[in-house]
């Protein structure tokens, strides 16, 4: 019996998510972080591996498309913030 993680597996004993699996995260979490951006101009989520990082970037630019409007994403290893690009305009409802 090996002691050895297996490919699937990260150093913290979880198991990567596969293609159709990271697919539809991105898909379900779209709406969520939608909602938090309209609430709170953010959506912020721990996200200690790449892949989790890599997940929320694609979210983000799903975001983006839905709402029409350039998101950003911030990460530095431990956490990903989601919000609106500051260098965009706000629209004015005039």
């Amino acid at each position: 019996m090996s002691t050895q993680p297996s490919d699937r597996h990260s150093a913290l004993g979880r198991t990567a998510l596969d293609a159709d699996e990271r697919a539809r995260a991105a898909v379900n979490f779209v709406p969520y972080v939608t909602q938090a951006l309209v609430a709170d101009g953010r959506f912020e989520v721990t996200a200690d591996t790449l892949e989790l990082v890599e997940l929320f970037q694609d979210v983000a630019g799903r975001v983006g498309s839905v709402m029409q409007r350039p998101v950003v994403t911030y990460a530095n290893g431990e956490v990903v913030v989601i919000t609106f690009d500051p260098r965009e305009p706000l629209e004015s409802g005039s």
